[in-house]
């Protein structure tokens, strides 16, 4: 068996190892969708009123009402939630000991973490597309071709690959699960300081420089503009430029701290 099959099916069986775990503990899954789905039933149902008029007010008038300017920073949103989850599981097998019985065992070292991240853009394209059929379902209608639906799903991916080795890395670095779940926060709350629900050039100066240039911002533009037919601008080579330096720092950290906990 060459070194690249017997990688692929170490892989896959810790794959199945790591798909079971979230099917028998769903609790860390299940709330990274419904986390957004809450947030998307505040701000539509009982807020949406109100910020919409706010956002008309700016200049920030959006065709589809505000659920069409809000929903593609909530999917953004959601796709930030799922890193914790994997930053949780990662720092679980790091702590409970498996891992260094993995060591022991004759299997590809990259298949631990590789799993990992499998595992957990397979969960977040679940949770993410639960999320858009709720937004749908209060009234969001993309004008998005299957050209732009394809585009936007390509992103997402991306992004999803890059936060999720992020999270791999922070959970090999947390010292218990705890901190594992509570270090990722920052990331799931960026897109509040962003353009997810209010356009950046309607904040203070000085938040607004840092919204503009924070990673989500182009990312949540991008979606948006996919999906409603707003401008993009230079916004999708941005995000996926942010994508491929969180992905890149997040491997080399995650590599860096896997092999030094020995």
């Amino acid at each position: 068996m060459s070194t690249r099959t017997h990688t692929l099916t170490d892989t896959a069986t810790m794959l199945r190892r790591n798909l079971r775990h979230t099917l028998r503990y769903p609790a860390m899954t299940v709330g990274s969708v419904f986390g957004p789905v809450i947030m998307l039933l505040l701000f539509v149902g009982i807020l949406g009123k109100t910020l919409g008029a706010g956002l008309a007010a700016t200049g920030g008038h959006h065709t589809g009402g505000y659920i069409g300017y809000i929903a593609p920073g909530i999917i953004i949103t959601a796709v930030a939630s799922g890193s914790m989850a994997t930053a949780v599981a990662v720092c679980v097998d790091m702590t409970e000991g498996i891992v260094d019985r993995f060591r022991t065992m004759p299997i590809a070292r990259v298949s631990i973490l590789a799993a990992h991240v499998i595992n957990s853009m397979i969960t977040t394209v679940v949770s993410t597309a639960s999320v858009i059929a709720v937004a749908m379902a209060l009234g969001f209608r993309p004008s998005a071709g299957l050209a732009d639906w394809a585009a936007a799903a390509g992103l997402l991916l991306l992004l999803t690959f890059a936060l999720t080795w992020l999270a791999v890395a922070i959970g090999l670095v947390s010292e218990t699960p705890e901190a594992a779940s509570n270090s990722p926060m920052l990331i799931v709350f960026l897109p509040f300081i962003g353009s997810a629900f209010a356009p950046a050039g309607s904040m203070p100066p000085v938040v607004r420089q840092f919204a503009e240039y924070q990673p989500f911002t182009p990312a949540i533009e991008t979606i948006r503009g996919l999906l409603t037919g707003t401008p993009t601008g230079h916004n999708p080579v941005i995000a996926i430029a942010w994508c491929v330096v969180i992905a890149t720092g997040g491997y080399l950290w995650a590599r860096a701290g896997f092999n030094r906990a020995r």
